[in-house]
């Protein structure tokens, strides 16, 4: 039996960023940026806040982006082919390895409320590959409940973690994006925070146009309004995917209950919950066989997609 309600899929098309704050003849000034942000937050909102069926596979998502773009910062060549491959098809409490391992705190960013204490931020950096002295962590921590009562608008105080981040630590940086997205969350009172601004990292947001187009990194000139700017897309961004996973999950549902295998609720909630899922799936009421069976009458049934482009190991998501 399928033990998923299908009134929690929202009945209605999510919001999108208006098009005149997406687009923007020449530079816009500090001003002119930031209310931009703001109506592209405003978006955004409605959908951070919602308890739709697919807000799961939602965020997890912007955390492959994220995850993706952080390989680049690092130096490493995995895309979110491979950070896929190195999260759902490791074996169960496997290690991931050190991209894998990136991977899964941005995954966590993603899945728990916006909550920063020494203990979970020490976790963070050790995923991370970073180590940070106690002192260091309880300074910054002070930090962000500085900012959680700033009077400042949230996307210069998303900034400002950043780049206080960095100046701390320059080889830091990944951390300081991770940060900006949780303080970012904690100022706009959303229960989880939505990662954003790492898969802006190398785009136009954030270069300048003398200096050959130079990437501009927290703290440096200009920042706070390349924050501003990288929110708008980065919300237009969100709000697409939303769109799609919405209508993909509102055809999922509705063929749940043509779906006759003993174990197609467990792989329905985990379809609208995560990014991917293992073709080769096992759970008590799912064998590996019937899984792949499953797998292939969902794909005749058009509601999900493979997402390795191979013929084995395969995964799939909406």
């Amino acid at each position: 039996m399928i033990r998923l309600d299908p009134a929690t899929a929202s009945s209605s098309a999510p919001p999108s960023v208006p098009a005149w704050a997406i687009t923007s003849a020449g530079a816009p000034s500090d001003g002119d940026a930031a209310f931009r942000a703001g109506a592209a937050l405003g978006a955004l909102d409605t959908l951070a806040r919602a308890q739709a069926a697919w807000a799961g596979a939602w965020r997890q998502r912007l955390a492959v982006r994220c995850a993706a773009a952080s390989m680049r910062l690092a130096g490493r060549a995995e895309d979110a082919a491979a950070l896929r491959d190195a999260w759902y098809l490791r074996p169960a409490g496997a290690d991931p390895g050190p991209a894998g391992t990136i991977f899964g705190a941005w995954r966590q960013l993603a899945g728990q409320p916006p909550a920063a204490t020494p203990g979970r931020l020490g976790k963070i950096l050790d995923q991370l590959g970073l180590h940070w002295d106690g002192a260091a962590l309880a300074d910054l921590c002070t930090q962000i409940e500085k900012l959680g009562v700033s009077q400042r608008s949230a996307p210069f105080d998303a900034a400002a973690i950043a780049a206080e981040v960095v100046a701390m630590r320059p080889d830091a940086e990944v951390f300081g994006w991770w940060l900006a997205d949780l303080v970012l969350a904690q100022r706009l009172g959303w229960p989880q925070p939505l990662p954003l601004l790492m898969a802006q990292g190398f785009g136009p947001s954030f270069r300048t146009e003398a200096g050959g187009g130079r990437r501009i990194r927290p703290g440096d000139k200009n920042f706070e309004r390349a924050v501003c700017i990288a929110l708008v897309a980065a919300a237009a961004d969100a709000c697409r995917l939303a769109a799609e996973l919405s209508r993909r999950a509102e055809k999922l549902l509705a063929v749940a209950p043509k779906l006759r295998a003993k174990g197609a609720g467990d792989v329905i909630f985990l379809l609208l919950s995560e990014d991917a899922v293992s073709g080769s799936l096992t759970t008590d009421n799912l064998s590996r066989f019937a899984s792949r069976r499953l797998f292939e009458r969902l794909q005749q049934l058009e509601v999900v997609r493979e997402l390795s482009g191979r013929p084995t190991f395969r995964l799939f998501g909406l």
